[in-house]
């Protein structure tokens, strides 16, 4: 017994650690989720640099034998018929986006304000209200609000879509919101406001700082669902220099043959601005975690 207590530890054999089924599961699944999410952009991809026989060959080929970057050039070309319209459409959609996303951040984050530090008579109900719209789906309010957007004189304009789209997003934009400001210590506020900070100051150099992975996420989450709404831009919008991106790629649809290259670049073009803004904002969510640190 004194041997083996005297023995070094870099002697004695060691013990192989048991398998972790449920880890490697985890990785399995994760390795499959990816697969299945890497793939169809691949082929979308792919498609779109090859030539329109290439496209339709059976049985399909993955890398095409000459790849080709007419379809980009095409989109890319504002001389031509097919870059106007995709240019316009383009432009379109990240105005409706831009300005849906700076509308609805700048309600939803006063709103959240107030539903978390306020308290006033009827606060529970109304907060639960503005969560109502979203047990319903989207399309149930699609003849109402076109009555309405008639009513005012919006249809064919991307004003209608501008205040649609924050209706829908606005709801889960303040719940996500507010739970950022409950979790925010209300002492910090209060020592400002000793200090001699308005609330307003205090909202501003305090709470706004800690609360910017919420406000980022609201972000994107609303101009992604502006960017990639296709119903009601369908239904409020019927002129052709009005059409933003979704509804818009069906132009490479026709009666007789589909331009599968061109949509599937085009397909790639519109998911680009999204790509971009998460690549941009991803150093802004670690940066606000890591500042937004509160010591006890």
């Amino acid at each position: 017994m004194s041997a083996i207590a005297d023995t070094p530890a870099a002697a004695r054999p060691r013990r192989r650690k048991p398998i972790d089924g449920w880890r490697w599961a985890g990785r399995g699944f994760l390795v499959l989720m990816l697969l299945y999410t890497a793939v169809p952009m691949i082929w979308m991809l792919l498609t779109s640099i090859k030539s329109g026989f290439a496209a339709m060959q059976f049985p399909p080929q993955w890398w095409p034998s000459e790849p080709t970057l007419a379809s980009y050039q095409k989109l890319l070309d504002p001389q031509n018929s097919v870059g106007q319209d995709f240019l316009r459409f383009f432009w379109n959609s990240l105005f409706v986006s831009s300005v849906t996303t700076v509308l609805s951040v700048a309600v939803a984050v006063p709103a959240a304000y107030a539903f978390s530090r306020f308290h006033f008579p009827g606060r529970r109900f109304l907060f639960f209200s503005v969560l109502l719209r979203n047990m319903f789906p989207a399309v149930i309010f699609l003849v109402p609000l076109f009555i309405l957007m008639r009513f005012l004189g919006l249809v064919n304009t991307h004003g209608s879509l501008i205040l649609t789209y924050m209706t829908f997003g606005l709801p889960l934009a303040i719940w996500l919101l507010k739970g950022f400001y409950d979790n925010i210590p209300i002492q910090l506020e209060q020592a400002a406001r000793i200090d001699g900070a308005t609330r307003f100051r205090a909202f501003l150099v305090i709470v706004m700082p800690l609360s910017m992975p919420g406000i980022i996420a609201t972000a994107i989450y609303s101009f992604i669902g502006a960017w990639n709404e296709y119903i009601y831009a369908y239904t409020f919008l019927t002129r052709n220099d009005q059409l933003t991106l979704p509804v818009g790629i069906q132009r490479f649809f026709s009666e007789n043959t589909t331009d599968f290259p061109g949509l599937m670049a085009a397909s790639f073009m519109m998911s680009v601005p999204v790509v971009v803004l998460f690549l941009v904002l991803q150093r802004y969510f670690v940066r606000a975690l890591t500042e937004g640190a509160v010591k006890h």
